[in-house]
């Protein structure tokens, strides 16, 4: 594997399981408070490439890559059958694994995420400024970076939240550079455009998105409307990240999907 993955798994692995993957600039840290809401559940949340703690061997990689390296971290823990919740970046991967290896999944949790641009002057543009973004990761104080970042009005919410400090905090565990380098590999304009392929995801689908991000319930609306097994909820007072600003509406949207509309699949 290309991937040294750090990772942190709950202890029952007989309990239904749950695959969390975290956005841009976070870790598998992210979901702590939502994981210890959910004992019912074997929990098990990755660092993902170029984050936290995992190692990256490979200086260039697809989407395509860092899926494959994650169904090979799920077989070497016996954790095929799980279920998947992803974040923003995260929601991305987990849409394409829900895409291209649907066998190893049986419910899929989309977290504000995107199916990718649909168009390719889209995606040079946001390529471009991907760049652009990746060298001051790597030419600034990562400090201003992060103030810069979140000054956008995607996190406004997010920015006014009482734990904000703290969040930041976690954030700058990270290393600049090699942000940089995910920010290249699998930024928004790098992954493929996945919406031609929406149709065919058979998993049940829940789009969580906040009432404050218009984009995101825009975007939600689109992927909801062609899943053929999915649904849209809108949590009220919420920006982009919702888990971290509503911890206890998301982790009740979670619970009650992950327990009325998915049937766990089990692997011998």
């Amino acid at each position: 594997m290309e991937y040294q993955f750090n990772y942190i798994i709950s202890d029952d692995r007989h309990l239904p399981k749950v695959l969390f993957l975290h956005g841009f600039m976070g870790s598998c840290r992210d979901f702590a408070e939502t994981i210890a809401s959910l004992p019912q559940f074997c929990c098990l949340a990755i660092d993902l490439p170029d984050h936290g703690q995992t190692k990256t061997l490979e200086t260039n990689y697809q989407m395509s890559d860092v899926a494959k390296a994650i169904i090979t971290l799920l077989r070497e823990l016996n954790f095929q059958g799980c279920s998947l919740v992803g974040y923003s970046m995260g929601g991305r991967i987990a849409l394409y694994l829900a895409i291209y290896f649907p066998q190893y999944f049986c419910g899929l949790v989309l977290e504000s995420a995107s199916a990718g641009l649909p168009s390719q002057p889209e995606r040079d543009r946001r390529v471009v400024r991907d760049a652009q973004l990746a060298l001051q990761l790597e030419s600034t104080s990562f400090a201003d970076f992060l103030q810069q970042w979140y000054a956008n009005p995607l996190f406004d919410s997010f920015r006014q939240h009482p734990r904000y400090s703290q969040a930041i905090v976690e954030r700058a565990n990270n290393n600049p550079r090699q942000l940089a380098r995910s920010l290249r590999q699998i930024g928004l304009g790098s992954q493929p455009n996945l919406n031609p392929l929406l149709s065919s995801v058979q998993l049940p689908l829940l789009s969580i998105v906040g009432e404050l991000d218009r984009k995101f319930v825009a975007i939600g609306q689109k992927i909801v409307n062609s899943c053929p097994h999915a649904c849209l909820k809108i949590v009220n007072n919420t920006g982009h990240n919702v888990h971290f600003e509503q911890p206890k509406q998301f982790t009740l949207l979670l619970q009650h999907f992950l327990t009325e509309a998915v049937k766990p699949v089990r692997y011998n």
